[in-house]
């Protein structure tokens, strides 16, 4: 894939890793919508914000029609409440699988038929080493990001046939909002946005982002 000829929608692009990915295909010559809940919130010069919540199917169809042109999805926004899957509430749980697992599903859904009717292209999902690794808590996100890992490769299969590749993004800990109050190696966000982005333009399937994926991929 020519990264320099895609239009590109990148969900919570407004910081963190979200942020770099959108900056890193602006770098190479991509159209970038950036996504985000507040698009006030977006401080990306080039890109065109775009008022994205992937839990609002009314906030995703709006955003589907305004970015009519895109060939390139990258599922970036998530989110992590730190909850215990058996002594966590309720209700963190559903924000968990309601954002990254069924976000996901319902991104796919709206943007699938758009990327199909430009002729195809990618689709680029965030998944994480705890996709494949659970530590014993935070039970609620590593089994939401298993369930997105098993929605990436299931969805790969039902779009090849529309010419959509359908990918995964596995990596540990960033340095990001998201990992503030983990005390851990954390990998520079600009760093790992080159390595998906890389991935995306030479039609890998499954990019590896950091040795504690790669390590745990080859454990499994």
């Amino acid at each position: 894939m020519n990264i320099s000829k895609q239009v590109a929608i990148v969900s919570g692009s407004n910081r963190g890793l979200g942020k770099q990915l959108a900056l890193e295909l602006l770098a190479r010559g991509a159209k970038v919508y950036a996504g985000a809940r507040n698009p006030a919130s977006i401080d990306l010069p080039g890109a065109i914000p775009l008022q994205l919540d992937i839990t609002d199917s009314k906030s995703i169809m709006a955003a589907a029609e305004v970015a009519g042109d895109a060939t390139l999805l990258i599922n970036n926004a998530g989110t992590a409440t730190g909850a215990s899957l058996f002594a966590g509430e309720l209700e963190d749980i559903h924000v968990e699988f309601n954002t990254n697992v069924f976000g996901t599903i319902s991104m796919v859904r709206a943007f699938a038929p758009v990327i199909e009717k430009n002729g195809g292209g990618s689709i680029l999902n965030i998944l994480s080493a705890l996709s494949w690794f659970n530590t014993g808590d935070s039970g609620a996100y590593s089994a939401a990001k298993s369930a997105q890992w098993g929605v990436t490769n299931a969805l790969r299969l039902e779009l090849a046939p529309k010419n959509i590749k359908v990918a995964g993004l596995h990596v540990a800990f960033m340095d990001t909002d998201l990992t503030a109050g983990i005390e851990a190696p954390k990998a520079s966000p600009k760093e790992i946005a080159k390595i998906a982005i890389d991935g995306i333009e030479t039609g890998l399937y499954e990019i590896i982002a950091d040795d504690t994926s790669r390590n745990l991929q080859q454990g499994l």
